[in-house]
């Protein structure tokens, strides 16, 4: 199980976050947020109940995804297992809320991890994680990130590099088209064209890149704004010529972005937020359209640069310029069409 590094994210504080308030815009739009994290971590804990205060403060999120976070493993047994206990603890959540009259559908659809390195004896583990879903699974996320630079690293995982192309890792990864599963992707934007060439490899498979591509903002490219984005991208419009490949518009809240948001003396408003992201966001949809983009919350850990209330007013901003049809893609519709779940009312 892994801890909440506070070296490469971020403390979320209640007190810095209740310095603003703001009221909620477009409060009958239906959202579902394809991208939350439950977890009992050492530094953090966020369960369903910390969830639902987040969805009670007025934005109409009506169903959400639950995405893998390293947590919540069964202890023992075999170790390509283990991460099924998470999909469990997912599931047991999503039930535990439906007993709740008017609560919304929380972990809707729920994405695991199973290390696609095992070849082909990761399609038994897929198979056990579908059962343990309990009719919620619909995917896998395996993180790729790497960087040989440590100041470089945004996340509490580095992988070995090239892992994507791996025979190994392409071995376990045929197995998830077949199951009807999507791929989502975590990486920085310097290992974006492997995706590129791993959708090649698979266009059958539904592969999400998560948070608009990781343009990294630490270490060797801090203060290199304009040449990381230049390099960003060139390399999101490469991958949105892959019709297979979605992607996620959120994740910038995190340290590895480099917005600093969390270190103001108050919390930021939503129009400060929507300035900040909307290069990142815009440049996305333009490149993939709305039927293959979706605003995501990846709380909590995007909770340390601002509230649900203001993450969701800002892209409520950033999208205010799109028809109806488009908005109800990037808040809803794409989430839907891509795990399978029906949009709530």
């Amino acid at each position: 199980m892994s801890t909440f590094d506070t070296k490469r994210h971020i403390a979320v504080r209640p007190d810095w976050l209740a310095t603003h308030t703001e009221p909620v815009l477009e409060p009958e739009r239906i959202i579902i947020d394809p991208h939350h994290h439950l977890w009992d971590l050492p530094g953090s804990r966020y369960f369903a109940p910390d969830l639902l205060a987040d969805l009670a403060t007025g934005h109409r999120v009506r169903a959400t995804i639950y995405m893998e976070a390293h947590a919540m493993y069964r202890e023992g047994g075999d170790p390509l297992f283990q991460p099924i206990g998470e999909v469990e603890f997912a599931a047991r959540s999503a039930e535990e809320v439906a007993a709740i009259p008017g609560a919304p559908e929380v972990c809707a659809a729920i994405i695991g991890t199973i290390d696609l390195n095992a070849g082909d004896r990761a399609r038994a583990a897929l198979e056990a994680a579908i059962e343990a879903g309990r009719g919620r699974f619909r995917g896998i996320r395996r993180a790729s990130v790497y960087h040989p630079d440590p100041t470089a690293r945004g996340s509490m995982l580095n992988l070995p590099p090239g892992m994507l192309g791996s025979e190994a890792f392409r071995a376990g990864f045929a197995h998830l088209a077949p199951l009807g599963l999507t791929f989502d992707a975590w990486m920085y934007h310097s290992q974006l064209d492997e995706a590129a060439d791993l959708a090649d490899a698979f266009p059958d498979t539904t592969i999400v890149i998560n948070h608009v591509g990781g343009a990294n903002g630490l270490g060797p490219y801090a203060g290199r704004r304009a040449e990381v984005f230049a390099e960003w991208s060139a390399a999101m419009r490469r991958l949105a010529e892959r019709p297979n490949v979605m992607v996620k518009l959120g994740g910038l809240g995190m340290r590895l972005f480099g917005f600093d948001l969390h270190e103001r003396p108050t919390a930021p408003d939503s129009e400060t937020v929507a300035a900040a992201w909307r290069p990142y966001i815009e440049t996305c949809i333009e490149a993939f359209g709305t039927q293959r983009a979706m605003f995501e919350s990846n709380f909590p850990v995007d909770k340390a640069s601002c509230s649900y209330v203001v993450l969701w007013n800002a892209f409520k901003r950033i999208a205010a310029g799109c028809s109806e049809a488009e908005k109800d893609d990037l808040f809803a519709k794409t989430a839907a069409r891509v795990y399978r779940i029906a949009v709530p009312r």
